[in-house]
């Protein structure tokens, strides 16, 4: 057994009394939350490990429910274009450029980047083509998450980036049968529809019936992320999106939809009935001038919402920071200074993300017999709080932080980040790497 023990200045629970402890040290066994132990009755020589870190504070990793591992190598390349011109002169010719190396580079430069941020669980959804690439990587690196190819069988904007049904179905079987619940359970495959209107009623309904043989699994896809999106799927199948998509059953407790940014009373209602989970991007919201999703109206209405920053291209990178307090002002000028607190979303870039993903059991919160999933984050900078006071100490992590906070990242007990390295990825490596790829990879388009 392997035994760790953490002394911060302080820890953030996340758990239902939002617990904030402080003079209190974390015990791990064997990568297992096992107790809390006030730093006068420490024993160090009872432990493989004692990490001092008065200085920094101890919280939840952060869970991201929506990203593209895929699209980091593009960041930058995709300016300026509303959701469908960005999809069809930009991404989807990328995406369809990607082989085994370029997709693995993408990927690693991806989860450095969650990682050194903080994030150590996500939903990820993935490319066309070689998702074993992407999974095989997140086993590697020791993050947690869910990851799947994305379906594509109908592609009126790029009709060179698809495949059919029928591939598209005996595709995800394999694959899920290899990863999902792999590591230990630390990975697990998530269906991945791409959207409405890049998928046939066939493949969108085929994919949820397989889903459901594999437990603990997730189906995931985007919804009424812009109103030409919306008018499309109304001209297609005389309904709105969200409508669709529970008019053929796909929605229920196990899907999480990207975005909608646009819904009606009925639909949020749908929403709520089914229990489906919503993934906020607004960063990706902002930059593709999709709109302003009513998030507080959700909230209010007992629908889930957690946060994902989407892909680099439409961010344009993968800080949780970002999306917590953009999510945040974006609304305070519409509604009032007073919405979107900063415990609130905390919470949901925290243990609402494990809720939504069904992992609230094992993470989200730092609670005894939960995986040591945790970040050390560094509150004492010259842009942070000057107080001590912990009714400032969310505020402090979400509109004051930024992800050179993060000084370390545990993940299942083991150290990823430490003293701000990573103990992953080469930084000037993967660098380097992601340059030359993106340059063989420009000359496939």
């Amino acid at each position: 057994m392997v035994k760790k023990l953490i002394v911060p200045g302080k820890i953030i629970c996340v758990d239902n009394q939002d617990s904030i402890l402080t003079n209190t040290a974390l015990e791990i066994y064997d990568g297992i939350i096992n107790s809390f132990i006030p730093t006068d009755k420490i024993q160090k020589d009872n432990y493989d490990e004692v990490y001092e870190a008065k200085n920094l504070t101890l919280i939840p990793g952060f869970i991201q429910t929506h990203v593209h591992l895929s699209q980091t190598l593009f960041r930058c390349l995709a300016e300026d274009l509303p959701l469908l011109d960005w999809l069809r002169l930009k991404i989807f010719p990328f995406e369809n450029a990607h082989n085994e190396t370029s997709l693995k580079v993408t990927a690693q430069l991806s989860i450095n980047e969650l990682l050194m941020g903080g994030t150590t669980t996500f939903l990820d959804m993935g490319t066309l083509r070689y998702g074993e690439v992407v999974l095989s990587e997140m086993i590697t690196s020791g993050i947690r998450g869910f990851s799947g190819k994305c379906l594509i069988d109908i592609n009126d904007l790029y009709p060179d980036f698809k495949s059919t049904a029928k591939k598209e179905i005996s595709d995800i079987i394999n694959l899920a049968k290899t990863f999902h619940n792999s590591a230990n359970g630390r990975i697990k495959y998530s269906f991945s529809p791409r959207f409405v209107l890049s998928c046939s009623a066939e493949l969108l309904k085929e994919t949820k019936e397989i889903m459901k043989d594999f437990s603990g699994s997730v189906y995931h896809t985007h919804s009424s992320e812009s109103v030409d999106e919306i008018n499309e799927v109304r001209k297609r199948f005389n309904k709105e999106n969200v409508e669709y998509l529970n008019s053929i059953g796909v929605l229920d407790d196990h899907t999480v939809l990207a975005h909608c940014v646009h819904t009606s009373d009925s639909e949020r209602k749908m929403l709520k009935d089914r229990n489906t989970k919503i993934a906020h991007c607004p960063s990706a919201n902002m930059k593709l001038a999709s709109g302003v999703a009513p998030i507080p109206q959700y909230l209010k209405e007992g629908i889930s919402v957690t946060f994902g920053a989407d892909g680099a291209p439409c961010n344009n990178n993968l800080s949780i920071f970002n999306e917590m307090r953009l999510a945040s002002l974006i609304q305070k000028p519409i509604l009032g200074a007073g919405v979107m607190d900063a415990k609130t979303l905390f919470r949901m870039a925290t243990i609402e993300g494990a809720k939504a993903l069904h992992l609230q059991e094992e993470v989200g919160s730092i609670e005894i017999g939960k995986k040591a999933d945790l970040v050390l984050i560094d509150l004492d900078s010259y842009s942070n709080s000057y107080s001590d006071s912990d009714d400032s100490v969310y505020s402090d992590i979400v509109f004051s932080s930024t992800t050179e906070n993060v000084k370390g990242v545990m993940v299942d007990g083991k150290w990823l980040v430490k003293n701000r390295e990573s103990l992953v990825y080469d930084q000037q490596e993967v660098v380097i790497n992601g340059k030359e790829q993106l340059k063989e990879l420009l000359k496939r388009i």
